[in-house]
């Protein structure tokens, strides 16, 4: 055999495999995709526990600014006088002001409620980030800047704005993070509140959320963590002059079942963001009939720089409108929906909730 021809062939050969690889990927991926959507779409298709919720109070404590007009002053000394592992729900009225304080809501202290005067009326505040150096000598790290930590289950806030006042970053690695939530409980709802912030944002840690009528602001990857959660008619809103992602969804076991679905809601803003990136591995995001304005990227979603997460992660949007929806640009990775795919991410059965959610 020629130079010539042996060249030819191995050159065809090669060809035949990545040919072959191609295919097998798009394959693996199909079925992964196929086997997500039959699981989501069962009636009980949740790996968490079944949950019991509490709805009805049997207790009610008030915070007011000034000392004569409420039980406490503090958010914090209501939330420490709640007894430990109770069993029914426990409402904090929280009047108007501005609450600077760093909460945290332990495992410990399940079942309750805070209750603001308004959005733009009670504000609870702090301005902790990753780079500031704790009380053991070292930096916070991103898990320790939030302004409210919830650990407990069964946790519900109303009309309350969290705020991480920290300084804006100038790009996403100057370890400039600042957490205005982290929820870590399950079985959680947030509704008619706003979350303001810079980098990170909206710690959306693990667990089952709801969130219901919200705002939530930031720069880079300000909705993020490995939460099973839906967002209900919620504005997402940039606030970047430069590239950043809406969410980055950690999800780094093929097991886990969890993802972030927003449902009629709006992206607005300033800069030029991602739906997406890949935190973990196997991350996933659906956006479904969400108006999204000029600031998403043609392409969408991004892979953290690892090309295999592009075989790994679900990223997909169905009836989605605005200048940013296009969907023409998008990545070959991600998806545009069919009603049949859509429709388990459509519903509160994508967080179980219908067993935990009360409806009006």
């Amino acid at each position: 055999m020629s130079w010539t021809l042996f060249l030819l062939f191995l050159l065809l050969n090669a060809l035949s495999c990545s040919l072959s690889s191609n295919v097998t990927s798009e394959l693996l991926i199909e079925e992964g995709f196929s086997k997500w959507v039959k699981q989501m779409g069962s009636f009980r298709h949740s790996a968490f526990r079944k949950v019991d919720n509490v709805h009805k109070p049997c207790m009610t404590i008030t915070v007011e600014k000034d000392p004569l007009a409420g039980n406490f002053v503090s958010i914090q000394e209501a939330i420490n006088s709640v007894p430990e592992f109770s069993e029914c729900r426990v409402v904090i009225s929280v009047g108007a002001g501005i609450y600077k304080e760093k909460i945290t809501i332990h495992s410990s202290k399940p079942y309750i409620t805070l209750v603001g005067a308004g959005a733009h009326k009670t504000i609870i505040q702090w301005s902790d980030n990753a780079k500031q150096i704790g009380s053991n000598g070292k930096p916070l790290s991103t898990f320790n800047t939030a302004t409210v930590a919830i650990d407990a289950d069964y946790f519900i806030a109303k009309k309350i704005s969290f705020k991480n006042t920290s300084p804006l970053p100038h790009s996403g690695k100057e370890q400039t993070q600042g957490v205005a939530v982290r929820i870590s409980g399950d079985a959680a709802m947030f509704i008619n509140c706003k979350f303001h912030g810079g980098q990170d944002t909206l710690y959306d840690h693990m667990g089952r959320h709801y969130f219901k009528n919200c705002y939530i602001e930031g720069t880079v990857d300000f909705i993020f963590g490995n939460g099973l959660s839906l967002y209900d008619n919620c504005e997402i809103h940039a606030i970047g002059n430069r590239y950043g992602a809406l969410t980055a969804q950690r999800r780094d076991n093929m097991l886990d079942d969890t993802g972030f679905s927003f449902i009629h809601c709006k992206v607005t803003g300033s800069g030029a963001f991602y739906l997406g990136r890949a935190w973990g591995t196997f991350s996933r995001v659906v956006f479904s009939y969400t108006y999204m304005d000029k600031i998403v990227t043609p392409r969408g979603w991004e892979n953290w720089g690892d090309k295999n997460r592009e075989m790994t992660v679900f990223y997909g949007q169905y009836r989605c409108t605005g200048p940013g929806a296009d969907f023409a640009g998008r990545v070959s990775w991600s998806r545009e929906l069919t009603s049949q795919e859509a429709r388990p991410f459509l519903s509160l059965n994508f967080i179980d909730g219908y067993e935990w959610i009360e409806l009006p």
